[in-house]
């Protein structure tokens, strides 16, 4: 039993790693204003789910010359958990 939630574990935070570099992308992209309605459905559900997290490592990490560091801080963060706490704890 132990195992198998260590391994949805390493799942649910390999999916929701995936969810913040689709986040970044997003960052990149400029809103138009003819932007599709499930386009702006998408970027908003994917900034509802990020923005909890990141929201963290943005009030430790401010930007430096334009440039927001915080996902990569908060994507090394959750690659450490999923690749060495996990392992050691299941």
């Amino acid at each position: 039993m132990p195992l198998l939630i260590g391994a949805y574990l390493q799942l649910f935070l390999s999916v929701y790693s995936w969810i913040i570099i689709i986040e970044v992308v997003f960052s990149w992209i400029p809103r138009r204003a003819r932007e599709p309605e499930w386009l702006s459905w998408v970027r908003e559900f994917v900034r509802s789910i990020t923005e909890p997290y990141l929201g963290i490592f943005r009030r430790i990490i401010p930007p430096m010359g334009g440039l927001d560091f915080s996902p990569l801080v908060a994507l090394l963060a959750l690659y450490a958990v999923r690749d060495i706490l996990i392992p050691l704890v299941f």
